[in-house]
């Protein structure tokens, strides 16, 4: 495995609409290329090693698709705004500290003062989504980067009295290709904050991205207590990879770990919205994308009864309550 050169610095680079950051990897390796974009909102591109990591700009994420004691309780019914704000969000601020020290005026025509690239040790870029709910409130997440590329992701949820109960929390990772699987530290099986008690500690590895057969499609495939994920691809989408060149002959991978408390996640082919979208398992899309969500917070799933029972009080999740949890990025550079 090459590992990045700790004695160099970082590059960032101020550009009109995207701030961009990159390494040369140790041993004439080709590194990170991490792109911020300004207007998409949120990180564009997390390259390494030349081979993309992200599909979409990565945003914070308030659904998960509806199971049927959810339908039972009528719960969608009750927190439906969130599905709304989970599709629609408005970033309101940015903000760039380097090596500790915020950047003012990065953005055209005051970023001209930067002439070409500016070493640093150590980047971050935060953004303040403000939610498409009423009443409207705000979550912060900041990506600290630093000169070995390992990322830190903190997210910041802020409470607000009048929004009904959440279905999840946590940040959604788009992802080009679809996975070859994945291997995680935590429970095992598929576990929900009131059904846990299964679960044995340790490290599993999934092949492919399961997806539980339900006769109607629904939220499946939450992993809770997660002290680390390692997602391996061996597919890429790049228009300049041609015909009949095979870029995919080595896997590749890359690690979410907790940073403080464990995490929990769903690795899936779908989006949360995809999968409520169909009424049959032959309705889904193909499957073409890694869907990655982790989550600082997740709803119990209930099943008391699938008649109208609510899940318990202790497994709800009060929008009044600041939610808060950090994670790790970790390149692989092998």
């Amino acid at each position: 495995m090459a590992y990045m050169n700790s004695s160099d610095k970082m590059k960032v680079v101020f550009g009109d609409v995207v701030l961009g950051v990159h390494s040369k990897g140790a041993f004439g390796g080709e590194g990170f290329e991490y792109l911020f974009s300004y207007s998409a909102g949120g990180m564009e591109s997390l390259a390494v090693n030349g081979r993309e990591w992200l599909y979409r700009a990565p945003k914070p994420t308030f659904w998960r698709a509806v199971t049927d004691n959810d339908r039972g309780c009528g719960f969608p019914f009750r927190s439906a705004m969130w599905m709304g704000a989970d599709m629609f969000q408005q970033v309101k601020a940015i903000r760039v500290f380097l090596d500790g020290e915020e950047i003012k005026d990065f953005l055209p025509p005051g970023n001209n003062r930067f002439q070409g690239e500016v070493e640093a040790s150590s980047l971050e870029v935060s953004y303040a989504y403000r939610t498409a709910t009423v009443p409207e409130t705000q979550v912060d997440v900041s990506y600290e980067i630093e000169k070995s590329g390992r990322i830190q992701v903190k997210v910041h949820y802020y409470g607000r009295e009048g929004l009904p109960q959440l279905p999840v929390f946590g940040m959604r990772f788009v992802m080009p290709t679809k996975a070859d699987g994945y291997v995680y530290h935590g429970l095992s099986g598929e576990t929900y904050p009131d059904r846990m008690a299964g679960g044995t500690k340790g490290r599993y590895e999934i092949k492919g991205l399961p997806v539980t057969p339900y006769l109607v499609p629904q939220d499946c495939g939450m992993h809770m207590q997660t002290d680390w994920l390692t997602i391996r691809r061996s597919s890429v989408l790049a228009n300049n990879v041609k015909p009949g060149k095979d870029l995919s002959a080595e896997s590749f991978s890359i690690t979410f770990e907790s940073s403080g408390n464990p995490f929990a996640f769903t690795c899936l082919p779908y989006t949360a919205e995809e999968l409520e979208n169909a009424t049959h398992q032959e309705e889904l899309p193909a499957a073409r994308r890694t869907v990655v969500c982790i989550l600082g917070a997740v709803r119990g799933v209930g099943g008391i009864d699938s008649w109208g029972s609510d899940v318990e009080k202790d497994y709800h999740i009060d929008a009044a309550q600041d939610i808060i949890y950090s994670f790790n990025i970790i390149p692989c550079f092998e």
